[in-house]
């Protein structure tokens, strides 16, 4: 089975089946994958797409009237639609790109650049991943802008009464993320959104951990910007977009030059592009757009509302489990929380558990998670994550809590 139909939309063993890397072992063991918030593993509807556009449509993209430069750009064009429509989104909104790295770089450098000044400030959370931290940083060293944080609770709850407190009249920007890729925490953007444009900021939002987790309608949020990236909604790697309100994209410049974000260069100056179509500059990842595209088929058709439920009862599954273990301490208890779970064990070094999970045939993430600031509020140097997706189940957890007990007392 390629594409769930209704039939089947709720039986997630054959789900699953789709996805061919989950039947692997490794060390010998059956492969449980609880990193889906690094990389989220692809359906063979997705893996078949993109065979199918090398074996068989492999040509540049709106470079060619010949057969296959037509077919090409058609598909690739038609994800875009699709990744609109899965964003309840106008395509005409959505510049594709690499992914969230990308797309947030290209707004702090295309529309924040040209219009921040000294004394200006950019707010910030504490829970941000990197990607939307180091842009800012970047951008108010050449500006004279400085960078503000909004500080979080211990339950890793976004304190919103010191978000809006530090909204003060020096603030132009507000970067967020919709969902935190260490402690899960999902932020009320909605609510956040229509603060900032009471207050005239605008605000960026790194929806990274939310697209591949959640029924998205971005327009409905309020926001100005929203960044997400293919990879973890079981895309391809090296895709995602931007969305942005028409009137950022009509008065933002190019981040990039080259070809295909042009209309006519001369050599005494450039008409660029419209639309989205200015900011991608070169060959894009064709084939990887398409997988998007297909990606976004087989979630639309599983259906995202059943997507996030299933989720949140491999979360509560998970989380109860893990109780059970002595000395285990779970980073991240708000009350809002996505299927993301970041962990210390008494005694043990994050790595040092990853290593010996990965034996036992568990692939969870050690690290920092790219969210330094947040490991210095926690005061800690790593976690161990472990992170669902709808395509794990709950055999999987017990076998998880289970080896991370031998673990416990190997380490003990």
């Amino acid at each position: 089975m390629s594409i769930p139909t209704i039939d089947t939309v709720h039986d997630w063993n054959a789900i699953r089946a789709d996805f061919p890397l989950l039947s692997r072992e490794v060390h010998g063991k059956p492969l449980i994958y609880l990193d889906s918030a690094n990389t989220g593993q692809k359906p063979a509807s997705v893996i078949d797409t993109v065979d199918d556009f090398y074996r068989h449509h492999n040509a540049n993209v709106s470079r060619a009237v010949h057969a296959l430069g037509t077919e090409a750009t058609e598909a690739y064009e038609a994800s875009r639609t699709k990744l609109a429509g899965f964003l309840k989104a106008h395509r005409d909104e959505l510049v594709l790109c690499s992914g969230t790295t990308f797309a947030l770089n290209l707004v702090a450098y295309s529309w924040a650049l040209p219009r921040l000044k000294p004394g200006d400030a950019i707010l910030l959370s504490r829970m941000e991943h990197h990607a939307n931290i180091v842009p800012w940083q970047l951008v108010a060293e050449r500006t004279g802008a400085k960078i503000k944080v909004a500080e979080i609770r211990e339950d890793g709850s976004l304190d919103i009464d010191a978000l809006y407190a530090a909204m003060t009249p020096e603030v132009k920007i507000l970067g967020l993320a919709h969902v935190s890729n260490v402690l899960g925490t999902v932020n009320p953007v909605r609510e956040i959104c229509r603060e900032t444009r009471r207050r005239g900021i605008v605000s960026v939002i790194d929806g990274s951990q939310a697209a591949p987790h959640r029924a998205l309608d971005i327009p409905s949020l309020g926001c100005d910007f929203y960044a997400i990236t293919g990879h973890k909604m079981c895309g391809p790697t090296g895709t995602g977009a931007l969305w942005a309100r028409r009137e950022h994209i009509a008065a933002m410049p190019p981040f990039l030059g080259g070809g295909e974000m042009i209309k006519e260069v001369r050599f005494e100056g450039t008409i660029f592009n419209d639309g989205p179509h200015r900011f991608e500059a070169g060959t894009p990842n064709i084939a990887g757009h398409i997988g998007l595209g297909a990606a976004v088929d087989y979630l639309t058709a599983i259906g995202m509302e059943a997507v996030e439920a299933r989720e949140a009862e491999l979360l509560a599954h998970a989380t109860e489990a893990l109780t059970r273990i002595d000395g285990l301490r779970i980073l991240g208890t708000a009350p809002e929380k996505a299927a993301v779970i970041s962990f210390l064990v008494e005694g043990a070094h994050a790595h040092d558990l990853a290593t010996l999970l990965d034996l036992e045939g568990v692939a969870v993430r050690s690290g920092h998670h790219c969210a330094h600031p947040l490991m210095q509020f926690f005061d800690v140097a790593a976690t161990c994550r472990a992170s669902f997706a709808f395509y794990n189940t709950h055999d999987e957890i017990e076998r998880f809590a289970v080896a991370l007990t031998k673990v416990r007392r190997l380490l003990g």
